[in-house]
């Protein structure tokens, strides 16, 4: 009798029931047979030949219903060669005695997923951010759910194993907290593990518990990858963003290397994303296609409310609107700054800045508190409705969006398709959304450039009505398209 049958003879009625059920899930899947009692089991699965990543990452999985690392993966691997399947797999089967690594949890069920098209959206889910990645989740992902057979999945609380959404979070990640607050955390028992079929990532993951299981996932489970890449910034411009982001999404990026496809949501996000995919040669690696699907921008009429930001806005003063997360790398320190020059000229205008998640932003919020006590018309608000920030962008004589470094811009996009010109930097994906008209391009590294370009649409009536006209005539386009586009590229059939 081998040490291994020993023990587990000796391990507790529950343990050798839950070993008996994952075995009996596993063994058909790697060419075993479920078959007999628990000792025939473990005698089936020591003839299973586990050389090949697939199968091992599968049958970590199913064993210990925690989603294997790549280290986890390929010591499996060489264990099996060296000592045998049983020997390998071992430490993922909660018996005493045995050496496991994964730590004690309460009992799991797992469920086998096959040919599925698995969804993640996690962080969505948890928040009511309504601007940015958040905007492109729901908007692209609400489609998918409306057009295709999908599970929407979300992780565990500790990031070790995938989970179907109950009905609130998928509510949540499709829609938004319907009152304003985000679902309830639900207890969770079963984890999803993926045999065949797809895992569509349409947000960006900085969780390193999760991306580390994400990788091997995708370097390992033989399933069809896709992501949504929104931007390099905290490579390109890491001295505009939070401290530690850069590190976080450089790990991401470590996980993104293995997937089949990424679409990026801009022609300039797509240029940097090539960047670094050339990069990925020297590591002997491919890494993924690269395809822009550049974002739209549209108001969908479920939010047409006029008369949403009545309370926001002086009947009386021309609205200058500045939409987009209180950040340095937005720059509104410099649109402060810009406007005070013009109320000191004489101008007679108002500010309103709508923001979602706000980091480094005391500077700005000192200021801002400054201007509103020496009587300036400025104000900032957060967690508003879509129908209030579309109303907004209605009554708006123009916006504002000088961003130092932007994957798409989408608040330039939505300014211009309901007709109210935009001011915006110059270059990357922000002059590439301007190139159709009803923008005008300033330095946004240059105060006084920001402060002329909103001077002229403050006092130049032609002007402004030649890029309302202008932005009207902006060529169309839909979250539908967007939607069925990204879909088509991300689901394109696997090559070798």
């Amino acid at each position: 009798m081998s040490t291994i049958t020993r023990r587990l003879l000796l391990a507790a009625p529950a343990r050798r029931r839950d070993a008996e059920q994952r075995l009996r899930q596993l063994l058909p899947e790697v060419g075993g047979s479920a078959a007999g009692d628990l000792e025939s089991l473990f005698g089936e699965l020591e003839t299973v030949v586990l050389d090949d990543p697939r199968d091992a990452w599968f049958s970590i999985a199913v064993l210990s219903a925690v989603l294997p690392t790549e280290a986890q993966v390929i010591e499996a691997v060489r264990r099996a060669a060296l000592f045998g399947t049983v020997d390998a797999l071992s430490p993922y089967l909660a018996l005493e005695g045995w050496r496991r690594l994964v730590p004690p949890r309460r009992r799991r069920t797992v469920e086998i997923v096959r040919d599925g098209i698995l969804v993640d959206v996690d962080h969505t889910s948890t928040v009511d951010f309504a601007t940015g990645i958040q905007r492109v989740v729901r908007e692209s992902v609400r489609r998918w759910d409306r057009d295709h057979s999908l599970t929407l999945v979300g992780w565990l609380p500790d990031r070790s194993g995938l989970r179907r959404l109950d009905p609130s979070a998928a509510d949540q990640a499709l829609h938004g907290a319907r009152d304003g607050a985000p679902a309830a955390e639900a207890a969770v028992s079963t984890v999803l593990v993926p045999r065949t079929g797809t895992y569509l990532l349409p947000e960006l993951v900085l969780e390193s518990s999760s991306i580390a299981r994400i990788a091997a996932l995708a370097r390992f489970s033989g399933l069809r990858t896709g992501t949504i890449g929104y931007d390099a910034v905290p490579l390109s411009s890491s001295e505009t963003v939070n401290v530690g982001v850069s590190g976080r999404f450089a790990t991401y990026l470590s996980a993104v290397k293995w997937f089949d496809r990424v679409t990026v949501i801009s022609d300039a996000a797509a240029g940097e994303y090539e960047g670094w995919r050339g990069m990925l040669a020297g590591a002997g690696i491919t890494g993924p296609s690269i395809t822009p699907v550049v974002l739209p921008a549209e108001a969908p009429d479920s939010v047409l409310q006029p008369g949403a930001a009545d309370d926001l806005v002086l009947p009386s003063l021309p609205l200058v609107l500045s939409v987009g997360s209180h950040e340095p790398r937005k720059n509104h320190l410099a649109v402060l700054h810009a406007a005070e020059l013009l109320w000191r000229e004489g101008l007679e205008f108002q500010l309103v800045f709508v923001g979602g998640n706000a980091w480094g932003s005391e500077r700005f919020a000192v200021r801002e508190a400054e201007l509103a006590a020496a009587g300036r018309p400025v104000r900032s608000v957060q967690g508003v409705s879509d129908s209030v920030v579309w109303d907004l962008y209605r009554r708006a004589a123009f916006t504002v969006f000088p961003s130092l470094n932007e994957g798409f811009g989408l608040p330039v996009a939505e300014s211009l398709s309901v007709g109210t010109p935009a001011i915006t930097s110059g270059f990357g994906s922000m002059a590439e959304i301007a190139a159709d008209g009803g923008a005008l391009l300033v330095d946004p590294h240059d105060d006084h450039d920001l402060a002329s370009g909103m001077r002229t649409l403050l006092t130049d009536a032609t002007e402004l009505a030649r890029l309302r006209s202008a932005a009207l005539a902006r060529p169309t386009r839909s979250w539908d398209d967007y939607a069925a586009e990204t879909w088509t590229a991300l689901m394109e059939t696997k090559t070798a």
